[in-house]
């Protein structure tokens, strides 16, 4: 689909502005300016599709949506453990997970209705070596309502955008509607995974959806990324996995009981030698009582989501921070403490925005120092200066 002087030419002016290319080389270059466009968007998700030159790749808009190399490979993970051998994605889009399931499931079915996606999919799937993908363009729900067989799983991540390319959250305003054809998606894979947005409520999501075994909240860096559903019938006790996968190639994980968090006994404290932040999968999954008690932790305040121990948990699922001192925020209590008035500022449970604090406490971003702006048990307004363990 790529001439040999168009994939030159993208190598060649792989980083490289997209604009200037623009004005320099006008419409003429507009379709191999928008490649490089979208693989600038993809190279850090995405970086082995990247690496082969020969891939098409959408509009950068739809790679912004699709899954990124590392999810992908968890939903695999998830749905491979069984020893499951055929999956249908019904929402195909780009392709990335589809091709992730190719490397552990025998067959693959994947389900786009634009036309040009799917011509582009067969295509790269072709050039990726993935032979056990079987492309069909359709609607998923016209397709599987006619569909006669059955597969080991179904996968979809419904469309959170309308057609005028507005933003939804609730699983009934998405496309397709998990709420009303689940029925037909269980008559045809007796386990379902479902990736719905990352901002979607939970207690929601659980009222509005039966079935559901395991939710997966799943964090790059530190970002909440994706929202899993596994579903299946009969259905097992409810639990909740969290997976933050770091820079470095590591992860880390938690998994509690939704169940028994409000009831989990939780201890208070004034902040310690140490103070954690859990990472953002576990404050997704709303897991605030049942990390500090499997951690045996106290927390700084019922809402402040800071905990505090005398001694380092070197695994503790998210920031760590030694406590240097802790002061009241205003501009003076801070001056011992700061070197060219630098200092990287957060607010937990503490009045105002970042920029506001900043301006008030007359901070520069930046530095070895960290303040954390929270409120303690007795209500009162604290920042804790500290310097960061580990990320």
């Amino acid at each position: 689909m790529l001439s040999n002087e168009q994939i030159n030419f993208i190598q060649k002016h792989s980083s490289a502005d997209p604009t200037s290319l623009r004005l320099k080389y006008g419409k003429e270059r507009e379709a191999v300016i928008a490649q490089i466009e979208a693989r600038q968007k993809a190279r850090t998700k995405l970086p082995r599709w990247c690496d082969e030159p020969r891939l098409v790749f959408p509009a950068a808009v739809s790679v912004e949506q699709s899954s990124s190399e590392v999810t992908a490979r968890y939903k695999t993970e998830i749905m491979s453990r069984l020893g499951s051998q055929s999956i249908i994605d019904a929402t195909g889009g780009m392709g990335i997970d589809s091709f992730s399931f190719s490397n552990c499931f025998e067959s693959v079915t994947y389900i786009e209705r634009n036309d040009r996606l799917v011509e582009r999919a067969r295509y790269n799937f072709s050039v990726l070596g993935a032979g056990n993908i079987d492309c069909v363009c359709n609607d998923s729900i016209a397709f599987l309502s006619q569909w006669e067989g059955k597969a080991d799983w179904l996968y979809l991540d419904p469309a959170r955008r309308t057609a005028d390319q507005r933003r939804v959250v609730g699983l009934a305003d998405c496309e397709p509607d998990i709420t009303k054809h689940l029925p037909l998606f269980l008559e045809k894979a007796p386990r379902i995974l479902i990736k719905v947005s990352p901002l979607v409520d939970l207690t929601q999501t659980l009222l509005e959806v039966p079935h559901i075994t395991s939710i997966h909240v799943v964090a790059v860096d530190n970002e909440c990324k994706e929202v899993l559903l596994e579903i299946s019938t009969p259905s097992p006790k409810l639990t909740v996995k969290t997976v933050n996968f770091k820079n470095d190639g590591s992860r880390q994980m938690f998994e509690f009981n939704r169940a028994a968090e409000p009831d989990t006994p939780v201890a208070f404290s004034n902040p310690l030698a140490y103070v954690y932040e859990p990472n953002a999968a576990i404050l997704k999954a709303g897991a605030f009582k049942s990390v500090a008690s499997t951690f045996q932790i106290a927390k700084i305040a019922p809402h402040s989501h800071l905990y505090t121990s005398e001694s380092l948990l070197p695994q503790f699922p998210g920031r760590a921070f030694e406590v240097i001192n802790t002061v009241k925020a205003d501009a003076k209590a801070l001056t011992p403490y700061l070197a060219n008035e630098k200092a990287n500022l957060t607010l937990r449970n503490f009045p105002g925005t970042t920029d506001e604090l900043r301006k008030k406490l007359k901070l520069k971003d930046g530095g070895n120092v960290y303040l954390l702006a929270t409120t303690l048990a007795n209500g009162d307004k604290r920042l804790l200066v500290c310097k960061k363990v580990n990320e």
